[in-house]
């Protein structure tokens, strides 16, 4: 579509009309849960009752609010933790791994590339299962064999972080790539003419240009580790994140603090991505 032809008026409504259930589709969920978190009423759903603010300071025998919930609390700083340990993991290998790529004489370089985005395309059950099986059997193997017990390879805090690392790093080399692809070699060239060495000429001209994207992919990365439930679900240990935590509460009792939480998080995301945002176009 070329954007400098005329278009016919029935091309223009139906545009418009696309747009405006696309993004309604995408809203209007969220926007219920928003006003919901408000909602002076036992149940997480309507009618409305009025407004109140209880599902986030109550601490009654009848409502216990967000901020009074010490589990729910906990959650989430689990959840924090986890999604800073993964997205710093990835973003450091995924940044490698770019680099990496971009390299001409790299040996079996397709082959491996492909390894490397595997797992975008294996479901995330899958991948938490296969994982979950794998380090349970070297954990096995330690224990029975040599008698050291690695609680690295237990459900729990690493065992969820490396879990999640299996597709954040993948996630982190591709936004990097994509920066990596506009970057001008001469740079780098001109740099080693210089008598810099390739270290040097990554850390001072490649890294600062990349800069911008690695931002925006450590960013990434946290978010999807913190929402993240299919991979998690099997990697998790008494300690859970908040998605698992949310789950095994909406399968018993279904209150409007979980309406809260949502609309937190709904208000987290939004701030750091519209930061992210910020900073990408200052930059």
């Amino acid at each position: 579509m070329i954007r400098s032809l005329p278009n016919s008026p029935l091309y223009k409504t139906g545009y418009r009309v696309y747009a405006l259930l696309f993004f309604a589709f995408l809203l209007i969920p969220l926007i219920a849960v928003v006003i919901l978190a408000f909602n002076d009423s036992n149940f997480i759903a309507l009618p409305w009752k009025g407004f109140t603010l209880d599902w986030f300071f109550a601490n009654t025998n009848e409502r216990t609010g967000l901020f009074a919930d010490e589990n729910l609390l906990q959650s989430i700083w689990i959840s924090i933790e986890t999604a800073f340990a993964m997205a710093v993991l990835s973003t450091i290998v995924g940044t490698i791994a770019a680099l990496l790529f971009e390299e001409e004489k790299f040996k079996l370089k397709g082959l491996l590339y492909f390894f490397a985005i595997a797992p975008l395309i294996i479901p995330g059950v899958i991948l938490g299962i296969s994982i979950l099986l794998s380090s349970t059997y070297v954990g096995g193997i330690l224990e029975t064999k040599y008698g050291i017990d690695a609680e690295v390879f237990s459900p729990g805090f690493w065992l969820v972080v490396f879990g999640q690392f299996s597709f954040g790093a993948t996630y982190v080399m591709l936004l990097v790539s994509a920066r990596l692809k506009k970057f001008d070699p001469t740079l780098e060239e001109a740099a080693l003419s210089l008598k810099a060495t390739r270290l040097e000429s990554i850390r001072y001209v490649t890294i600062p240009f990349l800069k911008p994207a690695i931002i925006g992919a450590f960013v990434v990365a946290f978010l999807m580790s913190f929402s993240n439930f299919n991979t998690t679900i099997f990697l998790v240990g008494s300690d859970p994140t908040l998605p698992v935590d949310l789950y095994s509460r909406i399968k018993f009792s279904s209150t409007p603090v979980l309406n809260a939480v949502s609309f937190l998080v709904v208000l987290f995301i939004t701030v750091v991505a519209m930061i992210n945002l910020f900073v990408s176009r200052k930059k």
